[in-house]
């Protein structure tokens, strides 16, 4: 691995919750994320003010070969002007705050659009719905009934 002592590298597997922090997640549980990917460590750095970064695709963590997650390369001086942290650590901690609010934005809006139902457009969606819904007469036996 090349010395760049003007970056610093940033893996997903820092931020996923299923791993211990013995096996290398750097966040705290509260801010770690189910299923971390490169994608996802991009929109948050950008949301976390990051602007300088470089990402790198089918690249494995040293510890974790068989994952092809890929690798972040943040510029060490930008990140910290715009994260106001003075460490690597404190980095991470916005970058997974913020890709943990992005995500709770994300299941809410997902919760909201399944409550509210399909759209007035969506054909297929309604037509499936009110075939849900009509329960009467739906089981074989019913039908049985309803034709004696």
């Amino acid at each position: 691995m090349a010395n760049h002592p003007d970056r610093f590298a940033i893996w997903p597997g820092y931020f996923d919750s299923k791993t211990s922090r013995r096996s290398g997640r750097r966040v705290a549980k509260a801010i770690a994320i189910r299923n971390p990917n490169l994608d996802g460590l991009v929109y948050a750095a950008r949301g976390a003010g990051i602007k300088k970064m470089k990402r790198e695709e089918s690249i494995s963590h040293p510890s974790r070969p068989h994952l092809n997650e890929g690798r972040l390369w943040i510029a060490i001086e930008p990140a910290k002007a715009a994260t106001g942290q003075p460490s690597k650590e404190g980095i991470l901690q916005a970058i997974g705050t913020a890709w943990k609010s992005q995500q709770t934005d994300a299941t809410a809006a997902e919760k909201v659009a399944k409550i509210s139902g399909p759209k007035a457009g969506d054909k297929r969606g309604r037509s499936q719905r009110k075939a849900f819904k009509s329960s009467k007469g739906s089981k074989p036996s019913e039908r049985r009934k309803r034709r004696k």
